[in-house]
């Protein structure tokens, strides 16, 4: 699984994508608010080291996740 930061704008929040191995789109959810998104794509576990990489991601800067 890979995951991206965006940078938001204005009006729309900086956010955060997971996707899989075929780059296809699994979570996508805001920093201050993953809950939601991790527990439908069942990583609600993972919660704390996902937000721990996304916080330090660069925007735009795509990581490989490797639990």
């Amino acid at each position: 699984m890979y995951i991206i930061r965006i940078q938001g704008t204005k009006k729309i929040p900086d956010y955060v994508q997971i996707r899989d191995e075929d780059f296809t789109l699994i979570a996508y959810f805001r920093v201050n608010n993953p809950t939601r998104a991790l527990t439908r794509c069942n990583l609600l576990d993972k919660m704390e080291e996902i937000l721990a990489i996304a916080t330090n991601l660069p925007y735009g800067e795509m990581r490989k996740l490797e639990f």
